[in-house]
């Protein structure tokens, strides 16, 4: 059992891909984007984690999936403007692969986690 958020694996990859985002934005996008699509992806893939901790603080479990359902919209953000970036070629086509790669991850483990929730919280009530 997971001592704290830390410990799941969701966030684990979440991070990953959270880190990864922000390394391709430094090497990549360009310094005129700094306070628009530079800021926004930033934002986005900061907040897929930022949800995860914050839903695994909630005390009940309806507000964990809640959570995490705003985590896997950020995910879906986050992808949104790096298929941006690729589109003003600020990133490459490979680049882009290895993302979709991640986010696949992360949608996994998320819808995953979600599952658990609710069977957890249905077994409460048994």
């Amino acid at each position: 059992m997971a001592q704290g958020f830390t410990d799941l694996d969701v966030y684990k990859v979440c991070r990953r891909f959270r880190k990864q985002v922000s390394e391709w934005v430094k090497l990549y996008f360009p310094k005129s984007e700094k306070y628009q699509l530079t800021q926004q992806v930033f934002n986005a893939s900061r907040s897929i984690t930022a949800n995860i901790a914050e839903g695994y603080g909630r005390y009940y479990y309806q507000e964990n999936v809640r959570f995490c359902r705003i985590a896997k919209g950020s995910l879906e953000e986050t992808l949104e403007h790096l298929i941006t970036a690729y589109d003003e070629k600020y990133i490459t086509l490979d680049i882009l692969k290895e993302a979709k790669i991640h986010h696949e991850n992360c949608i996994k483990l998320l819808n995953g986690y979600i599952r658990f929730l609710l069977k957890t919280k249905n077994k409460e009530f048994d």
